[in-house]
């Protein structure tokens, strides 16, 4: 089984209204995302109920999230990031599934929050 990528980076701002959003990434390619919330927990909650059984949560602010899966084996690596821009969450993402193990590895879902 691969490991969780927990490698990402998170942009802060500053607070404003329908600025929060989280992606919530389970296993076998389970994922939630949310986005333009007020607040980060309100759009963690939200994603969690998305995301089918245990799932991590990581919260974006004016920003973008991706999550990716190795489509070979769904249930083995993957890899996601936040960045400020969709390109770079992206390919942060596609890197980290590849790093660990992926061999096929494709963008699941992405979101991009509030950019003011």
């Amino acid at each position: 089984m691969a490991g969780l990528v927990v490698s990402w980076l998170i942009v802060g701002s500053s607070m404003s209204a329908k600025a929060a959003g989280a992606l919530a990434i389970g296993q076998c390619g389970a994922y939630g995302h949310a986005f333009d919330y007020g607040d980060a927990r309100s759009a963690m909650d939200a994603a969690k109920r998305q995301c089918k059984g245990q799932c991590t949560t990581v919260t974006m602010k004016r920003a973008c999230a991706a999550f990716s899966v190795d489509m070979a084996n769904p249930c083995g690596a993957h890899g996601y990031a936040v960045a400020a821009r969709i390109s770079s969450a992206q390919n942060a993402a596609m890197r980290n599934c590849y790093k660990f193990g992926g061999k096929e590895c494709v963008i699941r879902t992405w979101a991009c929050d509030a950019r003011g």
